[in-house]
């Protein structure tokens, strides 16, 4: 069995003119609610044995504070493939994952996101700004990860609804 978390990035700054929305940094309310995410998964026990984020500066910013926070010590990896991605990108992400990690963390973008967990589950979810997914997986191998994986939905958490 394993665990697949599903963070959406914190929120970000708008978009300036000039600014390429790749770059665009966490704002405030991202800045607060990320480390409160870390929280939530220190206190839940669900630290990650792996965090994948997306090359974006917001979903990066996203996954180091979530991090620190929760005490994850190992290095996050980062794909360029996964700004604005679809569900596919994600599951080939997680394929390449060491069959020794039991709970992976991706962080990224909307409608990515929101389509991978009805890839995963058939349950459609609104993920805003910061929501986390924990999904578990009826594998024993990363690599046997697929589009017909069918996976169990065990909670949503959404910073408005369920983040100090």
């Amino acid at each position: 069995m394993k665990t697949l978390l599903i963070l959406r990035h914190a929120k970000s700054g708008e978009k300036h003119s000039g600014m390429p929305d790749h770059d665009r940094p966490l704002n405030d309310r991202g800045e607060r609610d990320a480390p409160h995410v870390g929280a939530l998964l220190r206190d839940e026990n669900l630290i990650p044995d792996a965090i994948i984020s997306s090359t974006a500066v917001r979903a990066i910013r996203t996954a180091q504070e979530v991090a620190r926070a929760a005490g994850f010590a190992a290095q996050i990896k980062t794909r360029h493939d996964l700004y604005l991605a679809r569900p596919a990108s994600y599951l080939e992400a997680l394929q390449e994952l060491d069959d020794g990690v039991s709970r992976a963390m991706v962080v990224g973008h909307n409608p990515g996101l929101e389509d991978l967990v009805v890839v995963l589950t058939g349950r459609h979810e609104r993920l805003p700004t910061a929501a986390l997914v924990q999904i578990e997986l009826p594998l024993d191998s990363w690599a046997d990860l697929s589009l017909q994986t069918t996976g169990r939905l065990v909670n949503v958490w959404r910073p408005k609804e369920d983040l100090p």
